[in-house]
């Protein structure tokens, strides 16, 4: 139940790649590494929060009033992160602006409150959150990573905003320009970064579908010849 958990929020079922839901911020965000990990891991604790809570008070919320109930109790544990991030990650907290408090209109944190949470014990939809936030931070810091090194040439640019000064020596530079590649910078770098990503996925799971299926043939195979023999 936990591997099979682990693959589909990872992977199978990554609510960015495969089910594309929280968009508006993926996309937002993401225009460099410490942003969309900042937002993920925000996005992920309100997951996990949220979908323990649900799976425990789900034998006692009727259906006709469960999605306001829902709503209510993510839109309390992004006030928890808001105003923590306020507190101690305040640069980042003005970077990301608005997207913070949107976390409440993602799709992906009701839908697997839902789906999953309303219908499964305490540990199981603790670990669901944990893993398709983790599925969703990813991408985040993936995309992030991608535009952020074709636009500026830099990775972890701004790290201290997250990981407090300390953070400031992890800049890498991997190259420098004096006029950043503003296609990447830009909205429109966030959809060809994500469409390539869908791609690259795409190409990933056709090459891993043909090779079970050639594995699973040359399995047949060899059971008939054994049987003949």
């Amino acid at each position: 139940m936990f591997k099979q958990l682990t693959i589909d929020g990872l992977w199978k079922n990554n609510p960015a790649l495969v089910q594309l839901l929280g968009l508006c911020p993926l996309l937002a965000v993401t225009s460099s590494v410490v942003n969309g990990l900042g937002l993920g891991l925000a996005t992920a604790l309100v997951l996990i929060g949220s979908n323990a809570t649900v799976s425990i008070i789900r034998h006692w919320v009727t259906p006709a009033i469960r999605i306001p109930v829902f709503v209510m109790i993510i839109a309390a544990f992004v006030t928890i992160i808001q105003l923590l991030m306020n507190a101690f990650t305040y640069e980042l907290y003005l970077a990301l602006g608005i997207f913070i408090p949107l976390i409440v209109t993602n799709c992906a944190i009701i839908g697997r409150a839902e789906a999953f949470a309303s219908k499964n014990p305490l540990p199981v939809s603790a670990f669901d959150g944990l893993m398709m936030g983790l599925g969703f931070t990813f991408i985040l810091v993936v995309l992030g990573g991608l535009r952020e090194l074709l636009g500026n040439g830099t990775l972890l640019n701004g790290a201290e905003r997250l990981f407090g000064a300390g953070a400031e020596s992890w800049k890498v530079t991997v190259f420098t320009t004096e006029h950043p590649f503003l296609l990447a910078i830009l909205p429109p770098g966030a959809f060809l970064g994500m469409g390539l990503l869908i791609a690259v996925k795409n190409v990933i799971d056709k090459k891993m579908a043909e090779k079970a299926a050639a594995s699973e043939t040359k399995t047949v195979v060899r059971a008939r010849v054994t049987a003949e023999s």
